[in-house]
């Protein structure tokens, strides 16, 4: 649909699309001529324990991470991934705390920023078609 839709729009003018984003998703939206979009599912998702990584989702919920001492995402610049563990987060989540969802979210953000920046990255070397379809299948894989 948005292939469809850009088309119709004019080409001098940002184009905005709402309500929409998974990271598989987006590089796809910005080639199909897309400037800018925005969408919940960065800050849901991490409140409800699934993190974006750069080997696809983390659901931290799952009892295999109770001791798993690694950051959220070893490639993740964010402040979370340099101070807290796997296992730290999801006994936050467990605990029910609030600061779970805080960290959480901070990172899925940090996470969304940096695939916007690898998308740039990709289109002045001109490899966005080849940088969407690694994002696409490393999220079609399933939670890591």
């Amino acid at each position: 649909m948005a292939a469809e839709v850009t088309a119709l729009l004019p080409a001098d003018r940002p184009r905005y699309l709402m309500g929409v984003g998974r990271p598989e998703q987006i590089a796809d939206y910005v080639a199909r001529g897309i400037d800018m979009m925005d969408c919940v599912l960065p800050t849901r998702a991490a409140r409800h324990a699934c993190l974006y990584t750069s080997e696809g989702k983390v659901l931290i919920n799952n009892a295999r991470y109770i001791e798993d001492q690694r950051p959220i995402d070893a490639k993740c610049k964010c402040s979370v991934c340099q101070r807290y563990s796997r296992a730290y987060l999801r006994h936050l989540f467990a605990a029910g705390e609030i600061t779970a969802a805080i960290l959480a979210s901070h990172h899925n953000l940090w996470f969304y920023l940096d695939i916007m920046r690898q998308i740039r990255e990709a289109i002045s070397f001109g490899h966005l078609e080849n940088f969407a379809a690694e994002l696409r299948a490393r999220y079609t894989a399933g939670p890591v």
